[in-house]
């Protein structure tokens, strides 16, 4: 402020700032709906009252362990209500919230234990063999506190005691952690491939308020909503979710396990609002028996995020006939999950479902907290024209992009090279200011000099009435350099289609050149969030005759 000005004087001590973080988000619920539903679990539920209590008893607990702030607790936990309350207990002491892949293996996860420098470790009985042998993998002493599920039997307790006995240690005298700085750590997620060398994306309490509050508007979250947990809690802290849903006091549905028909059914039986989840869950939706599906649609469809990996348009078309309204979000763990929103336009409902269902497949637009995106050449950092064709890299920067990688300076430096978080995720970039992305940089097919959009094809080939996934790979070729090979998962029930009748679908709609010369029917490699792995499928490719 320049010196001279009338309100360079204004000073109000302090009373004008409080650090945003999302602990004040249950603070606040805890009174104004305390009576409400906060949790749901089969049988149980958990007031909001309650949670908040609950959360405080847990902190003052984990403080009386002797863990300090900003130190790491990592949690080995399904999306059950102990998972909710670790979003907001772990963040009351100043520590670091570690959730980890329930899906990865005892040498993975001792990796993250140890880059991650855990102090302690959350684990659910389904989990206690990966997690017995990942702590064995660990050259020192991490204390252990079983979560244990009257809804399961298998599994086991391992630890030095249960959660409940544990969270009944904390004492209400406790004086809990005093946020004074809103850019602490509040979590660390590891990407993919947490092996040689391990990327923990660390948030801030700040980033992960503004990217939930980002998520309550984008997704019309409200105090009647009621959130069904289809989407793992591990990942990106559920995409800031958790604490979204608590900022308006609406309800958590948990779920331990995807399984159609217990989705189905809990919808009805919760008056379920919104769900969120990657595109193979809505695959999974879509292809259920009938028997498990409603046998009327809903009145009032389930809203559901979606994003992760781009939703065929397609896939976006079917879920709205069986009683789903989707919003396609894009985002990376290093942006808090979900950044960018496909904002519905007005004139967009007046469109056929298909027609619709094709502009709602973008990756569109920020979300009205989470700051700048750009889409640019990566060499000249110059932005691409905004005419639908020409290809650049998806640039964030703003609100919640990540503190950086944890002792990881020189992927850091790298991934904000020039002021920017690099997505590493090629898109064009649409005359309206939406972005569509056309691949991953290393999944781009050059076939005879030509780009081929991997995702392109894919789309083109879940047209197909039989084909129920479809991943498309570069395969060596002598010719050509490059070509694309189609990996295929056939709908149940389906014919496997000659080839001849399979490039002539394809060439309807696509270029000659972009027709895959190889056709492979299969079931597709996923990650534990269930992405395609297609790393995997580059491999097979090269041994396709």
């Amino acid at each position: 402020m320049s010196e001279g000005s009338p309100f360079a004087a204004l000073d109000m001590q302090g009373a004008d700032m409080q650090p945003l973080s999302p602990v004040h988000f249950i603070q606040r619920v805890a009174y104004v709906f305390s009576t409400k539903t906060a949790i749901a679990y089969g049988t149980r539920r958990i007031s909001y009252r309650e949670f908040g209590q609950r959360c405080k008893k847990l902190a003052a607990a984990i403080i009386g362990l002797g863990i300090k702030p900003q130190t790491t607790v990592s949690v080995l936990c399904p999306n059950v209500p102990e998972m909710l309350e670790l979003h907001f207990a772990v963040p009351m002491t100043g520590a670091v919230l570690n959730t980890i892949n329930t899906r990865l293996d005892a040498k993975a996860i001792a990796t993250i234990l140890e880059h991650g420098e855990s102090q302690m470790l959350f684990v659910d009985r389904e989990y206690a063999d990966v997690a017995e042998a990942a702590l064995s993998l660990c050259g020192r002493e991490i204390s252990v506190i079983g979560i244990d599920d009257p809804a399961i039997e298998f599994g086991r307790m391992i630890g030095d005691t249960d959660y409940e006995s544990f969270l009944a240690t904390g004492l209400e005298t406790t004086q809990l952690f005093d946020l004074q700085d809103e850019t602490m750590p509040i979590s660390l997620s590891y990407t993919s491939g947490t092996t040689g060398n391990p990327k923990g994306v660390v948030y801030s309490h700040r980033g992960a308020a503004l990217n939930a509050l980002g998520n309550v508007l984008a997704m019309g979250l409200s105090t009647s909503s009621t959130y069904l947990w289809t989407l793992p809690l591990f990942h990106c802290n559920g995409w800031t979710h958790p604490w979204a849903v608590t900022a308006v006091g609406g309800t958590h549905i948990c779920l331990r396990a995807i399984d159609p028909a217990e989705v189905f059914r809990l919808i009805e039986a919760e008056n379920v609002t919104h769900m969120a989840a990657a595109p193979i869950v809505l695959s999974m939706l879509i292809h259920a028996p009938d028997e498990a599906k409603p046998k009327t649609a809903r009145e009032v469809p389930v809203q559901v995020a979606t994003g992760g990996a781009a939703p065929p348009s397609k896939v976006i078309d079917d879920m709205e006939t069986i009683g789903f309204k989707i919003t396609h979000l894009y985002g990376l763990t290093e942006s808090y999950g979900p950044s960018l929103i496909c904002e519905m336009q007005a004139d967009w409902d007046a469109m056929p479902l298909a027609a619709r269902a094709q502009k709602m497949a973008r990756q569109g637009v920020p979300h009205v907290l989470a700051g700048d995106y750009q889409v640019v050449d990566p060499q000249t950092m110059q932005p691409v024209p905004a005419d639908g064709k020409t290809i650049g890299e998806i640039m964030l920067r703003g609100n919640t992009v990540m503190k950086g990688y944890l002792k990881n300076p020189e992927d850091t430096a790298k991934a904000s090279a020039g002021g920017w978080f690099h997505s590493g995720d090629l898109a064009v970039l649409h005359a309206d200011g939406y972005a569509e992305v056309k691949d991953r940089s290393k999944d781009i097919i050059i076939s005879g000099g030509e780009n081929i959009s991997s995702l392109e094809v894919e789309e083109a080939l879940y047209q197909h009435p039989d084909i129920m996934e479809a991943a498309v790979v570069a395969r060596p070729d002598d010719k050509w350099g490059e070509t694309p090979c189609a990996f295929i998962t056939l709908k149940p029930g389906a014919a496997e289609p000659d080839m001849d009748s399979l490039r002539a679908f394809c060439r309807e709609h696509l270029a000659s050149y972009k027709v895959p010369g190889h056709f492979v029917f299969s079931a597709l490699p996923k990650t534990q969030t269930g992405k395609i792995q297609k790393t995997v499928l580059r491999e097979a490719a090269k041994e396709v005759k």
